[in-house]
């Protein structure tokens, strides 16, 4: 049985970057290979249940200031067309 896949672009910040490198180098792995995996499990593990989820995005620091920066931008037309990405 064949899966689909999925193609996701993550942006880490500085600190869990240097993190996932290091922990790559001693894996002896590519980074997207290790992250790919660390996120599967993450996901595996994740607890489906609705009030978990938000508890999950609450919990994402700077998460609600990058909402409100993403909704002004939208406002000021300051966004890309799916089609042109």
């Amino acid at each position: 049985m064949a899966s689909e896949s999925y193609r996701l672009n993550v942006t880490l910040d500085g600190e869990y970057g240097a993190r996932l490198s290091r922990l790559a180098q001693r894996a002896h792995v590519q980074e997207g290979t290790l992250a790919r995996s660390l996120l599967s499990t993450a996901i595996d593990q994740a607890d489906p249940d609705a009030s978990n989820i938000v508890e999950l995005l609450d919990g994402i620091d700077g998460a609600w200031e990058r909402i409100d920066r993403g909704r002004r931008q939208a406002r000021e037309g300051k966004t890309i067309a799916l089609e042109d990405l």
